[in-house]
């Protein structure tokens, strides 16, 4: 009998799960003795590699001296050097950190921030926010409420909040004014109504990994900019290098009005959020009110362990910073090559890559039985995938080898 109620899973379908007794650096490996690829860093997740050492003996040193704390009663020298860490790789305009937990919960506090910041700057009717058809920002209720209507969140669309959704392109081959134009069509008729638009800058994840044209999402932005509207970038995914730079917005030369980052943070390997504001904003919360307050917060804000990774995580990235450009670059490079020479035995809808990102494209929607079957003989292969319906990804972490991803890519052949 089976206990465990795992995510993102057909408990019916599924009865058995492969046992990971450690990991390190790029590879998983299993009870039964086998050795895989961690082809999609573990959702995401993990940056620099498996239990990277830097990392780790930051975490059991913090262990030793403080655990948790209460962060609305006090402080603890590791959020505030994180702090003061992470200010130096972001624009100057960016400056107010709120801690959280997850990538939803970032998403969540920065809708909270942009509402309330408009009722109190006496702009209440400015409530609505836009967002993209193909997006995916979380599974509490205001990141699903922001997100596509679909089958994440098909459920509860009684208790979601309504929102305007623009219409775009998903194919590397569509043109940039499909992205564009139902975005400037919305805009016009009901700007006085939003709030502010979300968007995953660069890669949309979960909605299939889809690829913005870097001058349309300029236009977008600056677009939004002049209609007054706050710019909020989720960059759960996309931050800490996997668009090819250390923030995706550093491509695009715009700096959004809310931050929210996850994942890549701790290196992947702690649970950890910051959404981080402009001070504009912050001062709309200033008042001898007590309901005037950011009236939100999580048991484990801030968490001193969890603020040990990143911090160790940001040395990584300074101590290696040129290593890991020309890094970034061989994979971009060889998932290029790899796209560029690949010959399917039977027909695909797109191959596209961006960063470290890079797509193989089937017909066939989430819910398509391909995903499972595709996992499962990857695996007896000795690689961990685990396609979005029938996009194939990859997205490894940074230590992957050369021979490593050539493997990853010789199984993507095998199964299209």
């Amino acid at each position: 009998m089976n206990f465990i109620w795992r995510p993102f899973t057909q408990m019916q379908k599924v009865k058995e799960f492969p046992e990971v007794v450690r990991a390190k650096d790029s590879i998983l490996y299993l009870k039964n003795g086998k050795k895989i690829i961690d082809a999609i860093s573990s959702w995401w997740l993990i940056t620099h590699g498996h239990c990277q050492k830097d990392i780790v003996k930051a975490i059991q040193e913090s262990s030793q001296e403080l655990d948790q704390i209460l962060f609305a009663n006090f402080t603890h020298s590791k959020a505030e050097q994180l702090v003061k860490e992470l200010s130096e790789f972001l624009p100057s305009q960016l400056n107010k950190f709120f801690f959280s937990d997850n990538g939803s919960t970032a998403v969540e506090s920065g809708l909270k921030m942009a509402v309330q910041s408009r009722i109190q700057k006496g702009e209440p009717e400015r409530n609505k926010f836009l967002s993209f058809k193909n997006s995916y920002h979380g599974d509490t209720v205001g990141a699903m409420s922001v997100s596509a209507r679909g089958i994440f969140n098909r459920p509860y669309k009684s208790f979601l909040f309504p929102i305007y959704s623009c219409s775009q392109g998903s194919l590397s081959f569509d043109s940039e004014e499909k992205f564009y134009r139902d975005f400037e069509r919305q805009l016009e008729k009901h700007h006085k109504k939003l709030c502010a638009v979300i968007i995953e800058p660069l890669i949309q994840g979960a909605g299939g990994m889809i690829i913005w044209p870097v001058a349309t999402l300029k236009r977008i932005c600056r677009l939004a900019k002049s209609r007054g509207l706050y710019l909020i970038f989720d960059e759960v995914m996309t931050g800490f290098g996997r668009t090819g730079s250390l923030f995706a917005f550093e491509q695009i030369g715009i700096t959004p009005d809310i931050l929210c980052l996850s994942k890549g943070l701790t290196g992947g390997i702690l649970p950890l959020a910051l959404t981080i504001s402009t001070d504009s904003i912050y001062k709309n919360f200033l008042s001898p009110k007590k309901e005037k307050a950011l009236l939100h917060g999580h048991s484990f804000t801030g968490n001193p362990l969890s603020c040990s990774a990143a911090l160790a995580n940001l040395k990584v990235l300074k101590k290696n910073k040129s290593k890991l450009l020309k890094k970034w670059k061989q994979i971009e490079s060889i998932n290029c090559d790899r796209l560029k020479n690949l010959k399917p035995s039977v027909p695909i809808k797109d191959k596209r890559a961006k960063g470290l990102v890079a797509v193989v494209q089937k017909k066939g929607d989430y819910s398509s039985d391909f995903s499972y079957e595709a996992y499962q003989k990857a695996l007896k292969q000795g690689v961990f995938i685990r396609p979005l319906g029938g996009v194939i990804y990859i997205l490894p972490p940074y230590c992957i080898s050369k021979q490593e991803l050539h493997k990853v890519w010789d199984v993507i052949e095998s199964l299209i």
